[in-house]
């Protein structure tokens, strides 16, 4: 079996549109979270999102193609080109060695909503001969695949908020099985929208808070729902002998990957939380490592009651109670399909700079979770093992795990 190596990555999140804005963001503990500026949010319940804030990606990406794009293809697009660059990635494969494995949990919302409202407004003429392509999920990893001449397997796995692990995990196997020398591998939302805010928040699964520092408070006894977040994440992985000759840094290995099914309820999780303990067991299993050796764990932690309890109960369940837990979407909000391709980056930074970002919203740990949230400030410590977990509606789960790099 072939080991994988992560050797680039980019994101654009709602604390930074870069790499290092992200890292310094993420050190800072920045709450990325503020009142809706995309549309009018005064009609609805929920005034709270957390943004990509000052950029345009349309210069970025050009003027003509942009248009041609739905926000979360765009975003994709960005985070992508970084990623390469960051890697080195360029004309080293034959172009048949490299996958493109991209994911979002809804797609073009965005262009479905105008594109519905031109057709409504002026009728079917006027839709637009985009439409289609703006629209399927599937547009991202083929804007990549084309601009980067990626020929291998190029999909977008679709999972809800587990997407994105789902495709890192999936590339990942592709590598190790020897199916790809290299894999683009990712997540992405722009769904901050008024379809997307009303359907949401009529399900009740949107904080309804008015204030930013109480918008995503994982964990907490006052926790009443999520923010909505957009942005992206890519990830460079190769296979670690290929990227040893060609003398890539290398920022971490993948050495795990759990996925499983709740097979329960639509959008609820398993009231015993068996899929996401599991999905966090055979992430172990495949490193052959032990709970006890698992330094720090990036929950998926959303802020909304029953998640954050059974969360944690599986995680007390599989590792006790002394494992360091927190919640980055305290500071990105919630991005969906692009969360775990977001968290997997966030927890790669941590494990760079021996660091555990604190949960930072969080203040008063609901004393139905047992696990160790990690509030108030974040904490100095050398991380060999990191796990990310992804939990999404329809009980899919996705747990990765990341080792340190350290030579060999």
């Amino acid at each position: 079996m072939n080991r994988v190596v992560v050797t680039g990555m980019g994101i654009i999140a709602p604390i930074g549109n870069n790499y290092e804005e992200v890292k310094a963001g993420l050190l800072a503990g920045r709450n990325g979270i503020g009142t809706i500026t995309k549309f009018d949010a005064a009609p609805f319940k929920a005034h709270l999102a957390a943004e990509v804030k000052d950029i345009d990606l349309s210069e970025k990406i050009g003027k003509k193609e942009a248009r041609r794009m739905d926000r979360f293809t765009q975003l994709a697009v960005v985070a992508a080109e970084e990623a390469v660059n960051h890697s080195g990635l360029t004309d080293v494969y034959d172009p048949f060695e490299v996958s493109v494995l991209i994911s979002s949990g809804i797609g073009g919302l965005e262009t479905m909503e105008s594109n519905l409202e031109t057709y409504i407004r002026k009728g079917p003429g006027r839709v637009s001969p985009f439409f289609i392509p703006m629209n399927i999920v599937n547009m991202a990893a083929g804007e990549i695949s084309i601009r980067h001449g990626a020929m291998g397997s190029s999909f977008s796995p679709v999972s809800a908020c587990a997407s994105g692990s789902h495709s890192i995990g999936e590339g990942f196997r592709a590598i190790k099985h020897g199916y790809a020398k290299a894999a683009i591998v990712g997540g992405t939302e722009g769904s901050i929208t008024p379809m997307a805010i009303a359907g949401f928040s009529n399900m009740k699964a949107l904080n309804e808070t008015e204030d930013p520092s109480k918008g995503s408070i994982p964990f907490d006894v006052d926790r009443k729902g999520f923010v909505m977040g957009e942005g992206a994440g890519v990830l460079i992985l190769e296979n670690l002998e290929e990227a040893l000759k060609r003398g890539a840094k290398i920022y971490g290995e993948v050495v795990g990957y759990g996925s499983t099914s709740d097979a329960y309820h639509i959008t609820a999780p398993h009231p015993e939380a068996k899929g996401a303990y599991m999905a966090m067991k055979k992430a172990l299993e495949e490193a052959g490592i032990t709970p006890q050796e698992v330094d720090y764990i990036n929950a998926h932690g959303t802020s909304t009651p029953m998640n954050d309890r059974l969360e944690s109960g599986a995680i007390v369940n599989l590792f006790g109670k002394e494992v360091p837990v927190s919640s980055t979407k305290s500071m990105t909000g919630h991005l969906l399909g692009a969360a775990g391709a977001v968290e997997s980056i966030l927890s790669l930074m941590s494990m760079e700079e021996s660091y555990i970002p604190q949960t930072i919203g969080t203040r008063n740990l609901d004393p139905d979770v047992e696990a160790n949230i990690i509030i108030g400030e974040g904490l100095k410590k050398e991380l060999t093992y990191v796990l990310s977990n992804s939990l999404g509606f329809g009980g899919h789960n996705a747990s990765l795990l990341f080792r340190k790099w350290e030579g060999k």
